[in-house]
């Protein structure tokens, strides 16, 4: 790798880093290419992203990053799991780590926020974006549809007794 690539190289990272919700750094030494491939599919599946970069160029681009703390994982084979959801990233690799015991997770970062391996864990466990803004949703519509009922509810009833008046009257 020349010097341009690696400067693009450092670039990149830079800017995951920089934009990224979550970043969790985990070995993958002795994954098969199968098995990296169904990480990098899960994470896509998922909205995040898997990344290998070189230990020394990630470093390099930590250097004033939010996520800077991440950088004492980054020894031997490690992978680069991130996403803007600050929750999906470690879902997916708390997921994946769970079939697969190669993968071995050290820890992570969420924006300033350094994560251990247990802070992965608890992170991995909270609702996701999506599921927060559909609990939101379902307590905001409750309570309209509770509303909607109560207003309705009378006009129904004042409609069945004028309909059984108007029974009574054709009767007679």
């Amino acid at each position: 790798m020349d010097r341009a690539q690696k400067e693009k190289v450092v670039e990149e990272l830079g800017q995951i880093f920089e934009s990224s919700g979550v970043v969790v750094v985990a070995h993958y030494e002795g994954l098969t290419v199968a098995e990296m491939q169904d990480l990098r599919g899960r994470a896509r599946d998922a909205g995040a992203s898997v990344r290998v970069a070189k230990n020394r160029l990630a470093k390099i681009a930590l250097d004033g990053k939010p996520c800077a703390s991440i950088a004492t994982y980054l020894e031997g084979m490690t992978v680069l799991t991130y996403s803007e959801d600050p929750v999906a990233a470690a879902k997916v690799v708390e997921d994946f780590a769970k079939d697969n015991k190669k993968l071995e997770i050290l820890g992570g970062a969420m924006g300033e926020t350094a994560l251990d391996r247990a802070g992965v864990e608890a992170v991995s466990k909270m609702p996701s974006r999506d599921e927060l803004i559909a609990q939101i949703a379902s307590c905001i519509g409750a309570p309209a549809s509770n509303i909607a009922g109560a207003i309705g509810a009378p006009a129904s009833n004042i409609a069945s007794i004028l309909s059984t008046i108007e029974e009574k009257a054709e009767a007679a």
